[in-house]
């Protein structure tokens, strides 16, 4: 029988097949990367890393907004614990120098509880957890998340710490004069004690032992930091020396004299920001370090 199909529609112009297993029609490119058709598209390029700063503002309004609702019960502990110490050691330490330290050691260690020991608990967490993982996938730079959420961190102890100031320098009849020096105390004390706290969770290798160890860096800030150094045998004393926290206890101390020396608040303050950015500097390797494995 006689085809009514024409011959073109079979074999197509030029004599080539359009059937598959068959040559390609000219002027129809093959699949993307064959020898035979056009190169495919180029991929787009990726977007620009995200800059630090902006980033780091992100981080830390989102820690914020998580510590606002999850931390606030674990405040009010750390406040009533600092009060607490102060009214026991007030039946010991009469007043003097000994008094400021209590008070100084007392308002600082809010920052201990919360900058070190939850901050060690959090970031033991997030790396048993995977939750690293979430943040290794982001374009950020590591240093935003370190400082973004050790900077929440330190932000949220503000309200206890100054309660526990105030409340320490009425029970002890010290002067509120000079408690403007919080402003400068809580940040930067709250940077060393975050950053080593950060560190902790990090290199920890199981989330059992950052706890542990937040709990001991606690410990520290409060027999090293509340107990008057006077008091203290003196290879304590040079443990206490290494404690991030110390300068920002001896700042706030200096402060409740009737006439600071200006000179040696201001040094101490100066090594409790060194000590600072040195700790956060090592909880930002410790983040990479951990977010690569």
């Amino acid at each position: 029988m006689t085809s009514i199909v024409p011959a073109e529609a079979v074999s197509g112009p030029a004599g080539q097949t359009g059937r598959a297993g068959q040559r390609e029609p000219h002027g129809l490119p093959g699949p993307a990367g064959d020898d035979d058709g056009a190169p495919g598209p180029s991929p787009a390029p990726l977007a620009p890393r995200a800059r630090l700063f902006p980033s780091l503002a992100a981080v830390y309004r989102a820690q914020l907004s998580r510590a606002r609702v999850a931390r606030i019960p674990l405040l009010f502990v750390a406040t009533f614990q600092s009060i607490g110490i102060m009214v026991l050691m007030r039946g010991v330490v009469d007043g003097g120098s000994e008094a400021r330290a209590v008070v100084a050691g007392s308002s600082v260690l809010v920052v201990a509880f919360v900058a070190l020991n939850l901050l060690a608990q959090y970031f033991g967490q997030l790396r048993a957890g995977g939750g690293l993982d979430h943040y290794a996938t982001l374009p950020v730079p590591p240093a935003a998340v370190v400082l973004g959420a050790a900077g929440a961190y330190a932000s949220f102890t503000v309200p206890g710490t100054i309660v526990t100031a105030v409340t320490g320098s009425m029970l002890f009849g010290l002067p509120m004069t000079h408690l403007w020096v919080l402003v400068a105390v809580i940040p930067l004390s709250g940077a060393a004690l975050a950053g080593l706290g950060a560190a902790l969770g990090l290199l920890a290798p199981r989330q059992e032992l950052a706890t542990l160890l937040g709990q001991l860096g606690m410990s520290a800030a409060l027999l090293l930091g509340v107990l008057p150094a006077a008091r203290l045998p003196e290879p304590i004393g040079w443990a206490r020396d290494l404690l991030p926290s110390t300068y920002g206890v001896e700042a706030l101390s200096r402060s409740f004299d009737a006439h600071p020396d200006w000179a040696v608040v201001a040094l101490d303050l100066a090594v409790c920001a060194v000590v600072g950015v040195l700790s956060l500097a090592v909880a930002t390797w410790a983040y990479r370090r951990a977010a690569v494995r």
